[in-house]
Formats: C-alpha cells, structure tokens, sequence
C-alpha cells in the first residue's frame, strides 16, 4: 500500500442521488444523460474543504439504486457514459484528487446477462454456475432482496471477472475501491481477486464493507487493506446521545488496537444510514462527533451533506433510504446560518488534521478523565501529542492534561497555565504543546 492513503480524507458522493437521477434506469433507446458533469462541478467544493478524495458511490450499469449492477465496465446512463466518467477521472487527477469507486461483486441485478442467460437456458448451463442454485431452481439472493442475485465466488470465472473489472478502472485513473457487502463475500474470494489487481496497480488501496464481527480478522484474511469502522460510528452516536461516554471510551481501546494493523475507514454518516444532524439528539453535539471524526487515527471520510448540516432519516422500506440520498445543486454555493457554520467546522478541523498528519496512525491513550459526561484522552506519536476533551454535560468540565505549556488547538474554553482545561456544556477543546 502507497504512503498516500496517510494523507487521504475522502468526500463521499451517492451519484444517482445527488445528481438527481430517475429512480430506474433509462428505457432502451433513451440517450445517457451527463450527470456526472455536476459532482465534476462540485471538485472546488472537496478541494476548499481541504479534502482530496473522492468516493463515489455506484456509478456502474444497473436497474434502480445501483447497486443492482448489470454491467461493470458501462457508466449507467442516468449518470453519462464511460466517457463522462473518465472525464471526471481526469479532472479529479489534475486537481490531485483521488478517485474510489463502489465495487458490488457480492451480487448482481437480476437483469444482468448472465442471469437472464441462466434463466433462459437453465440450472445446468454454463452461465448457471456464476449464482448459487437452488433446490426448488431458482438462485440465491442478498439478504432477502429478490432482485440481487448472490454470485458464486467459488466460481474461477467469476474471480475472473472481478479481477478484471477491478483491473480495467485502474488503468483509467481509480486509485481505491469500496467492496460493497464484503462481510458477506468469503475473505478467500479477495486473496485470490486482489493480488491479481495489484500486479498492475500496486498503489491501489481497497476498503471492504464489514459491518460487525472481527475487523482485523477479515482484513488479514482477506488481504484489503481496511474496512468500514461501523463500531466507532455506533459509539460515537450512541454515547453522545446517551451521555455515557465509557461506551466511547471502550470503543476507543478497541480502535486503537485495530490501528496498531491497519487504517480503518473512519466516518460518522454515510448513504445507509441515518444522517447525523437527525441522528443525536442534541445539536450542540454535531460538533463533538466531527471532532472525533477528524482526530481520530484512521483514513476520514465525510458524506456530502453532512458538512453542512443535512438533515435525513433512513427508513426500512422500499424508497427509503431517499431522504439521505438527495440531490445537490448543480454548483457550489456559500452557504450562510447553520450550514455556514457546520461548514466552517468541518473546514477548521480538518485544517487540525492538515496540520496534524500523524494522527493518523496515532496512539490513543489510555483518558486523563473519564466520567458519564466528559471525556479527555491524549493521541500521541512520539513526541507529538494532541488533547481531545468533550463535555456533553450541562455545566463546565475541568480537565488536567499532562502536557506541558499547553494550548489551545481548537474548539471553546480556556487553558491555565498550569495545563488545565475548562471546557464549556456540551462543548470541546483541543489542545497541544506550544
């Protein structure tokens, strides 16, 4: 893996909805549409951030929400053709962004040739053994979804294909691939799909979806290099909406040991969940979360939208993942009130993060404070240090960090000389060394 992924904090787009595409795909005959011309539009917008990834959700051929592919290697044409996508490509180079795509390899939609061509010539066919058949003939399916059809990863053609599909996007400029459903996919599958990818490409990076379970485990079985820290983003969330923070606390211990392997995918929202700004319940702690978010080792990734406050609950029912899928404007504005200020937020502390690169990999120390409301733990590296205090209680938190002529990095409150902090109710303070 390329030192580059170190620096990377990716901004995280759902094409098809923020480009305001049709539910569906286009009727055959019906032209592409250039869509991909808008999230090109918005490059300034991740640049200003100080961001320098873009992670792009489905962008492949398929029949609704993307991710029932029908084609890995054409653009859907809601979206433009492969040639608006290379375009984007090349734009995201020139302004050094790079580019991750969204790789559904566990499953495909059920229009997929391949499917149709087993339908069509049956259980026993050639194209038959990509899928898993069943005993009443039909094949098997994602988690209950009918029109997801499972592919057989035991298959030599079907890790063919991955490879190759993986391959193809590389050599037009894609640095990083998410793996969709990864958890769901044997680890083995990826030892024999990834190294192929990587004779050609050996910078590539590749973060698997995993959801619960043994992080580390799957990623040293699987050989990607990292997953989708969904403990963290639970932790997060959860603590601050509770005011027990000993749930963060042990989440942080267990962060930390992930670290010492690899360099998880950091986020607190993304296209599957529930955005932030509706998540906890109180506003005053948007501005927590972020923090953790943009000082926490691991590789950041923020999703459009949450940078400036949107709003968006996820609901389990066809359609409803809509409402944290809208759609952007089809240029970059500036905007003022709320969302002004969660953007200036998120663009001063990622600025901490600039500033701070070795956060990164760095060490999370055992809390100088630990109670229900107020949390103050040490990230280190060396010699490098840098205090994170929250308080989500309703009074003022004194904290004493050992750190010498200590000062203030970011957020509210002041700092004594003799390295004590008073952080303000439902606030945060970072601090450092002068």
């Amino acid at each position: 893996m390329d030192d580059w992924i170190r620096h990377a904090i990716w901004w995280q787009v759902y094409p098809l909805g923020f480009t305001g595409a049709e539910p569906t795909s286009l009727p055959e005959g019906e032209p592409p549409v250039d869509r991909l011309r808008r999230v090109e539009a918005w490059l300034p917008h991740l640049v200003e951030l100080g961001c320098n990834g873009l992670a792009l959700g489905p962008v492949f051929a398929a029949e609704t929400h993307g991710y029932d592919t029908v084609d890995h290697l054409a653009v859907d044409r809601r979206l433009g053709t492969v040639e608006d996508l290379q375009r984007l490509i090349d734009a995201c180079r020139a302004t050094g962004v790079r580019v991750l795509l969204d790789g559904v390899f566990n499953h495909v939609g059920r229009g997929h040739p391949r499917v149709r061509a087993a339908l069509a010539q049956g259980p026993s066919s050639d194209a038959a053994r990509w899928f898993h058949v069943q005993p009443h003939g039909g094949f098997g399916v994602f988690e209950g979804h009918d029109a997801l059809v499972t592919l057989n990863h035991d298959h030599p053609e079907v890790a063919d294909h991955v490879a190759h599909v993986m391959t193809a996007w590389c050599d037009r400029g894609v640095d990083a691939w998410r793996l969709d459903a990864a958890y769901a996919v044997p680890a083995a599958f990826w030892r024999r799909v990834l190294p192929r990818v990587r004779e050609r490409h050996p910078g590539l990076w590749v973060v698997g979806e995993v959801i619960h379970g043994d992080y580390a485990g799957w990623v040293g079985a699987s050989g990607a290099d990292s997953v989708t820290q969904y403990e963290l983003w639970k932790a997060v969330w959860s603590s601050l909406n509770d005011r027990n923070l000993f749930e963060l606390a042990h989440a942080l211990r267990r962060h930390d040991t992930m670290v010492r392997r690899f360099l998880p995918q950091t986020f607190v929202g993304n296209h599957d969940v529930t955005r932030l700004a509706s998540r906890l319940s109180d506003p005053r702690h948007v501005a927590l979360a972020v923090v953790l978010l943009l000082t926490l080792p691991g590789v950041p990734t923020l999703y459009y939208g949450d940078e400036r406050g949107l709003t968006g609950v996820k609901e389990d029912r066809a359609g409803g993942d809509d409402a944290v899928r809208p759609a952007y404007p089809p240029a970059p504005d500036v905007p003022d009130g709320p969302a002004g200020a969660v953007e200036e937020l998120h663009r001063r502390l990622i600025g901490v993060r600039r500033r701070n690169p070795w956060l990164v990999d760095a060490a999370v120390e055992e809390p100088d404070r630990l109670t229900n409301e107020v949390l103050a733990v040490r990230l280190t590296a060396g010699n490098r240090v840098l205090g994170v205090a929250l308080n989500v209680g309703d009074t003022a938190a004194e904290v004493r960090f050992p750190i010498a002529r200590a000062v203030a990095e970011d957020g509210t409150g002041e700092v004594h000389p003799d390295s004590r902090v008073t952080v303000p109710p439902h606030s945060y303070l970072l601090v450092r060394p002068a």
